[in-house]
């Protein structure tokens, strides 16, 4: 049976009737003009009567995907057409309701050829067949009106066919892939509203980032490629540079938006580009009534084009991005937008008063909480991080799922130092973003500062394939290479950063490590003279030239840059920062046996800030200047109030309660107490790895060893020394590992290698302050040896001197 005969052709309503069939509709028997889009919504309306049919349905019925168009600007015309066709208004409806921001209702009655009740409100699948309703098993009705509904349907279809409304393009592979870049361009704005030039770009981009499917081309490699256009970094992206970045760097598609008031309505676009064609893959609009509302109106709005551009929707669900993006404060996104410029361009230190401006207009800005406290502990502000990432953390229920792997995996690492369960976290990260570098980079500071370090370099590795300009990834790797002696490498990877035009002002502590590390002066000068008066940086670098001047034993210079390391952290607000350099101090003057001037400077450090990483060096000092109640305290502490952290409890706990013991001449129990630390002395507690030297407990146990007259064993520790010279650098117990040498050998009678190593010590200190205790000790240690006085004679000696010592110290 041919559909016509099925089918009545004419739907009634008021003075109207509606010729599927034909197309056509009719006022008492004029014919009115009425094709293409305006006869399709008037078509599906009909469907539903008296039901919503949502502007999404609308736009699937009316466009089909490989169709782009400004939907809601042609929906919003098309349905305008139909109500001046009907006579009908939006304010006053007789027949099309609007539903605002949800979609239309027919309100109006709808009748076949046969029906005579004009309100009667059946499904117009069962009022087209031209049989009443009938007392039927609510299966078979079910049946009937799929049924007719299909046939329905196929007539629309058809209709729609005859007037050429609907256009067909043969279906084609999705716009973009997961292998394809994006490029995403500041939007176009012409509200005249200065609030909503850089936000847009950042919500959108955060929006996005969300996902595994899109591969955001970052804001490093957008300012590297500015650079080569011959435009200074943090320049305007319009849609014309944007594009022009995106065929640079090989991208596929570039992302262009606009904004524009339309009365007290906001109209969000957005398009989707061919970086290299030009053609438009996909379009979106959307209009927003309040200023408030046009975050999550853009969120709704790139919603729709992930699907456009080829995201699966399962994708789509679970990638889900929050209703919120990260703020609903267009002022908070702002303060971040210029956060994330400032930072790339001038470094952490910079950034700080957006991010903190950001949090104080939206207090629970999840994301803005956790950044600052990155920025504190690349800083070395360690209970400022712990506090903002507490107040993330807190809010970590708030956000989408990436940004919750970052938050939890960042709590783990910085507030708690749970090194394993941070590294679960980025592990599950890098799995579910398997391009994302962050999870890698971040593992690879694990690593390393758990002594790791061929882990770290092939994390490294894999996070720079995934993402070659990451900085922080350099970084790492160069200080990684160091640290295993591989310093053709190190210089090789920081070339590769000169080559690709990637410049950061850590990279520059990077660069004097391999200096030190290969003993080269004028090296390490040029980068401390290149920090001078650069504030957030110059301290570091200061830092890290007073304990080379200990290193060859001038301790009065190593004093002075030690003070100008202090004074520049706080003229940069470093408070922490400064109260680590004068503890490092002190902890420099006890190892040298300068113990009344280390008990003051830690007493200055822990006045200045009591963080945890000066309560962890003042307890290792104090412990071996004698002062053991005051170590045990600070050490209970500690255990305390940081009982999940790894370091803490596997490499600091043990070397101050080691150097506890070896103080009350337990050298046995020492030895015991370091087994745990074995594991992790090669490296360092994570926030100040590179300003403290690692293998403290090698050191400790060396000291045991000759404590015990087991000078071969204690001679193994102290090699280490030499062997991990990359990971030494120069720091103090560099050159103290090697008088501590002399003394092993000297204990096992072996003269010859004893003069050798002593005489190692002396070179490296040949310029060293006369007045320094431990040369002296030295001097007449290796003046006994020539002698022939054996090291259990010097040994009694050292021993007896500390004695007195510690007796006159704590009487």
């Amino acid at each position: 049976m041919s559909v016509s005969s099925e089918l009545h052709r004419k739907i009634r309503f008021g003075d109207f009737e509606v010729n599927l069939l034909t197309a056509e509709l009719r006022t008492k028997g004029q014919k009115l003009t009425l094709q293409g889009q305006p006869f399709q919504i008037l078509t599906v309306l009909l469907e539903h009567p008296g039901e919503l049919v949502t502007r999404e349905e609308l736009r699937k019925r009316l466009w089909t995907s490989d169709t782009f168009v400004d939907f809601e600007h042609n929906l919003n015309k098309a349905v305008n057409r139909l109500r001046e066709a009907l006579g009908d208004s939006a304010e006053n409806p007789k027949f099309v309701e609007t539903l605002p921001r949800k979609g239309y209702r027919w309100i109006g009655p709808a009748l076949n050829d046969g029906d005579s009740a004009p309100d009667k409100r059946e499904s117009l699948a069962v009022q087209t067949t031209g049989t009443a309703p009938t007392s039927v098993g609510k299966g078979e009705s079910r049946r009937r009106k799929y049924r007719d509904l299909g046939i329905f349907f196929g007539v629309a279809v058809v209709a729609a066919l005859i007037g050429g409304f609907v256009v067909l393009r043969p279906r084609r592979p999705p716009p973009l892939t997961e292998k394809d870049s994006v490029v995403v361009a500041d939007f176009v704005n012409s509200t005249g509203d200065p609030i909503f030039d850089d936000t847009l770009r950042q919500g959108l981009s955060a929006q996005l980032s969300q996902s595994p499917f899109f591969n955001l081309l970052s804001d490093q490699r957008i300012s590297e490629t500015l650079k080569l256009m011959g435009q200074t970094p943090g320049s305007r992206l319009t849609p014309e540079v944007a594009r022009e970045i995106c065929v640079r760097s090989g991208g596929k598609v570039l992302l262009a938006g606009s904004i524009s008031s339309l009365g007290s309505q906001y109209v969000i676009g957005l398009k989707a580009v061919n970086c290299n064609s030009g053609e438009v893959l996909a379009q979106e609009q959307v209009q927003s009534g309040a200023r408030e509302a046009v975050l999550k109106m853009l969120g709704q709005e790139t919603a729709r084009l992930r699907q456009e551009l080829g995201e699966s929707l399962s994708s789509i669900r679970r990638f889900k991005v929050a209703d919120l993006v990260t703020t609903p404060s267009l002022d908070a996104l702002k303060a971040w937008s210029a956060a994330e410029t400032v930072r790339s361009e001038k470094g952490d230190r910079a950034c700080l008063p957006f991010l903190r401006r950001a949090v104080e207009l939206d207090p629970e800005f999840a994301m803005a909480h956790a950044k600052l406290a990155t920025v504190h502990i690349n800083l070395q502000e360690t209970s400022l991080s712990t506090a903002s990432m507490e107040k993330a953390y807190a809010l970590r229920e708030r956000v989408s799922e990436k940004e919750k792997y970052y938050i939890d995996s960042h709590y783990y690492e910085f507030a708690t130092g749970e090194m394993e369960r941070a590294s679960q976290v980025y592990e599950l990260w890098g799995q579910t973003y398997p391009r994302s570098s962050t999870p890698l980079v971040q593992l690879s500071g694990i690593h390393l500062t758990m002594g790791q370090y061929e882990t770290a370099v092939n994390e490294s590795l894999e996070a720079l394939r995934r993402e070659p300009d990451n900085y922080v990834a350099y970084t790492n790797l160069i200080l990684t290479y160091t640290s295993l002696n591989r310093l053709d490498d190190a210089k090789a990877t920081y070339q590769k950063m000169l080559l690709n035009k990637i410049e950061y002002p850590d990279v520059h502590v990077s660069v004097y490590g391999i200096a030190a590390a290969q003993r080269d002066g004028p090296e390490m000068r040029r980068q401390v003279a290149w920090a001078d008066g650069k504030l957030g940086i110059e301290d570091i670098l200061l830092a890290e030239q007073a304990d080379t001047e200990a290193f060859y034993g001038r301790l009065s210079e190593a004093r002075e840059f030690s003070r100008r390391a202090i004074e520049s952290a706080q003229r940069a607000d470093k408070r922490e920062t400064a109260a680590l350099w004068r503890m490092n101090e002190a902890l420099r003057e006890g190892e040298f046996g300068n113990f009344q001037a280390a008990r003051q400077g830690a007493a200055d450090a822990m006045a200045l800030a009591s963080t945890r990483d000066v309560q962890s060096l003042a307890a290792l000092m104090l412990a071996q200047s004698g002062d053991v109640t005051q170590s045990q305290k600070i050490s209970k502490d500690l255990a305390r109030r940081h009982s999940r952290d790894t370091l803490i409890n596997g490499y600091w706990l043990p070397s101050i309660r080691a150097a506890i013991a070896l103080s009350q001449d337990r050298p046995a129990e020492a030895i015991k107490l370091l087994h745990e630390a074995a594991q992790y002395e090669l490296g360092a507690d994570p926030f100040t790895a590179g300003f403290v030297s690692p293998l403290h407990p090698a050191y400790i146990r060396g000291e045991a060893y000759l404590r015990l007259h087991r000078g071969k064993e204690a001679a193994a520790e102290y090699q280490k020394f030499v062997d991990h010279w990359g990971a030494v650098k120069t720091f103090p117990l560099g050159a103290l590992a090697r008088l501590g040498l002399g003394r092993a050998y000297a204990m096992q009678g072996d003269s010859t290698k004893a003069r050798a190593a002593y005489q190692d010590f002396f070179t490296l200190w040949k310029d060293a302050d006369p007045e320094i205790p431990i040369l002296k000790q030295a001097k007449a240690e290796y003046a006994d040896l020539l002698q022939g006085w054996d090291l259990y004679h010097l040994n009694h000696c050292r021993l007896k001197i500390r004695a007195e010592f510690v007796s006159v110290v704590n009487r």
